[in-house]
C-alpha cells in the first residue's frame, strides 16, 4: 500500500514554477531519498506533502488524504516532518519541546498523560538525546538541537515521516545512529520515510528507491544503483566526481580535485 501518493503535483511561487507535474508514491515501510542541485524543489516537494504550501495543480495524498484540507490534529497523526530550520522556542525545555510531538494526541482541553510523557522520554533515549531533557533547546549546539527535533517526529507517531536534510550539522556518527534509527522505524512500524538529502553516498546506502529533481522534474525514479550515475553526477553544477562500488554493492561518490588544483 502506498502510504505517500503525489500524482501529477505542480507549485508555483510568484508564478514561477518549482514543481511541475510530479508524480512519486512511498510505501509503507519504504525510504525514498530525494536528491537534486540547490533549487531543484526538494524541499516544496515535502511542504506540499505536509499540506503547508499551496499546490496550483495535481495532489499529494497521505493514507489516502489531502493533508492540507485536514484540520492540524489530523493531519499531524498522519505526517511528521523534520525542517531544515524549525522554530526554536526560547527558554523551553529539549522534554517539553519533544512532547509537542504528542499534541494530536491529547484533547483541547486534556493534559499530556503518563503515556504520552513516556513516548516523549523514549525519543531522546532512542536520539541520545536523553540528558538533554531539561535544558533549554535554543542553547544546544546545532547538532544537539537537531536531534531534538527529530526525537520531537519521533514521538509524533505519523503514517509518514519527512526528513529535510536530516543530517544537516550532525557529526559522522550522529548521522549514521539518525539513520539507523529511521531505518529500524521504518521496518519495524511500517512508517514511510520521503527525505531529501545532500549527501549522496549516505542517502544511497539507507534508501530503498532514489528521486532525482532537476528543475522540479522528477528526471529518474529508481534504485540507488540507477539514480547514483556519472551521467546523474553531471546535473550538479560545478560537479567533479565519479561514482564507485561500495562492499555491498551501493554507489559511493568521490569528489575529484581539478587538474593542476
Amino acid at each position: 500500500m502506498s502510504t505517500v501518493a503525489v500524482r501529477d503535483l505542480t507549485v508555483s511561487y510568484n508564478g514561477t514554477p518549482v514543481l511541475d507535474g510530479v508524480d512519486l508514491v512511498v510505501d509503507d515501510g519504504e525510504m525514498v531519498a530525494v536528491i537534486g542541485p540547490n533549487g531543484s524543489g526538494k524541499t516544496t516537494l515535502l511542504r506540499a506533502v505536509a499540506g503547508t504550501v499551496p499546490v496550483q495543480g495535481g495532489e499529494a495524498r497521505v493514507r489516502g488524504e489531502v493533508v492540507a484540507g485536514l484540520g492540524r490534529r489530523q493531519a499531524a497523526r498522519l505526517v511528521a516532518m523534520v525542517p531544515q530550520d524549525p522554530v526554536i522556542p526560547r527558554g523551553m525545555t529539549c522534554f517539553d519541546y519533544v512532547l509537542l510531538g504528542r499534541s494530536a494526541y491529547i484533547g483541547y482541553l486534556g493534559t499530556e498523560s503518563t503515556a504520552d510523557c513516556r513516548r516523549a522520554y523514549e525519543a531522546l533515549e532512542r536520539l541520545d538525546a536523553a540528558g538533554f531533557a531539561d535544558r533549554p533547546i535554543d542553547r544546544l549546539s546545532g547538532g544537539e538541537r537537531q536531534r531534538v527535533v527529530l526525537a520531537r517526529a519521533l514521538a509524533q507517531d505519523a503514517a509518514a515521516l519527512l526528513l529535510d536534510e536530516p543530517t544537516t550539522a550532525l557529526d559522522i556518527g550522529h548521522q549514521q545512529t539518525v539513520l539507523e534509527l529511521v531505518d529500524g522505524l521504518r521496518r519495524d512500524r511500517g512508517i514511510a520515510v520521503l527525505g531529501a538529502f545532500h549527501d549522496l553516498t549516505l542517502a544511497a546506502q539507507y534508501a530503498d528507491r532514489m528521486v532525482l529533481l532537476v528543475d522540479g522534474e522528477v528526471m529518474v525514479d529508481g534504485s540507488p544503483t540507477t539514480v547514483i550515475r556519472p551521467e546523474a553526477l553531471e546535473l550538479f553544477s560545478g560537479a567533479r566526481a565519479t561514482v564507485i562500488t561500495g562492499p555491498d554493492g551501493e554507489p559511493i561518490v568521490v569528489p575529484i580535485r581539478p587538474d593542476g588544483a
